[in-house]
C-alpha cells in the first residue's frame, strides 16, 4: 500500500481545512518545498497535493508550487483542484507531475475524463470522489449532488479510470479515523477494476493498518503527520511492508 502524505495549498500557504470548509483554514506548515522534502526524508516515495483556490476557482492558481516540488525533490507528485480541461492536464503532465487528479468533471463533464484517459493513460489520471451521507460532491465541496458514490465509480471505470481517491467529508481533517464502511463498501464494488486511495479522517496507525488490511492500494495522511498522531516513517514501513 502506498502512503501520501499531503500538502494543501491556499493564498501559497500550507494549510488544512476542517470537513472542507474555508473559514476553518489552519497554516500547517511554513515551507512548501521544506515539508516536501522531509516526507521524503521519511521514505515517502509520492506526495498527494492539492489546490484549494483552483478548487474554488476552476482554474489552477498554485501551478508553481507543484512543479518546484516535481523538479526540486524525488517524490512523484499527484495534484488536484480546479483542473477542468485536457490542456491543463497535459501542461501538468509536461511539467512534471506524475498524476493529475480529476474532482467535479468527473460528475459534471464525464467526457472530459474519458478523453483524458484515452489521450494520456489511465496511470496518469486519477479520479476523487468526495462524498457527504454517501453523495457525491463538487467545486471544492461546495456543492451537492443527487449521485450515489459507487454509482460514480462505476461510471468513471466504463470511461476507463482506475485509480480513485475516496474522502468522507464528514471525516476530512477531523482526526477522527477513516470511514471504513464505506471505504471497504467502494472497494468491494470494483475489486479487480480499479484500485481506491482513502482520504479523510486519517488519525494513528491504527487506521493505516485498517486500510492496508481493507487491500485498498493507498492512503492519504495530513493533519495526522503535521498534528504528530501518526509517524509517516512508521506508516510507510509498515503500509510497503
Amino acid at each position: 500500500m502506498i502512503i501520501f502524505p499531503a500538502i494543501d495549498i491556499k493564498d501559497g500557504n500550507c494549510v488544512r481545512l476542517f470537513k472542507g470548509d474555508f473559514s476553518t483554514v489552519e497554516r500547517v506548515a511554513s515551507d512548501y518545498l521544506e515539508t516536501a522534502r522531509s516526507f521524503e526524508a521519511a521514505g515517502a516515495s509520492w506526495i498527494h497535493m492539492v489546490d484549494l483556490d483552483g478548487a474554488k476557482e476552476g482554474r489552477p492558481v498554485n501551478t508553481k508550487i507543484y512543479t518546484d516540488v516535481a523538479e526540486k525533490t524525488g517524490l512523484k507528485v499527484e495534484v488536484g483542484g480546479g483542473i477542468r480541461s485536457l490542456e491543463t492536464i497535459r501542461e501538468y503532465l509536461e511539467m512534471g507531475i506524475t498524476r493529475v487528479i480529476l474532482g467535479s468533471v468527473a460528475l459534471k463533464d464525464p467526457k472530459l475524463v474519458c478523453d483524458a484517459v484515452e489521450r494520456f493513460g489511465s496511470e496518469k489520471i486519477v479520479v476523487g470522489i468526495d462524498a457527504m451521507n454517501e453523495m457525491v460532491a463538487t467545486e471544492g465541496w461546495l456543492e451537492s449532488s443527487d449521485v450515489h458514490y459507487i454509482d460514480l465509480a462505476n461510471k468513471m471505470i466504463d470511461a476507463g479510470v482506475r485509480y480513485f481517491i475516496f474522502t468522507d467529508i464528514s471525516k476530512d481533517g477531523t482526526l477522527s479515523g477513516v470511514n471504513r464502511e464505506q471505504l471497504s463498501a467502494l472497494n468491494e464494488a470494483v475489486k479487480g477494476r480499479a484500485d481506491i486511495v482513502a482520504s479523510g479522517g486519517v488519525k494513528t496507525m491504527e487506521d493505516i493498518i485498517a486500510c492496508k488490511e481493507m487491500g485498498l492500494y493507498g492512503t492519504i495522511c495530513g493533519k495526522s503527520i503535521y498534528k504528530g498522531t501518526l509517524d509517516l516513517r512508521e506508516a510507510v514501513e509498515y503500509a510497503e511492508g
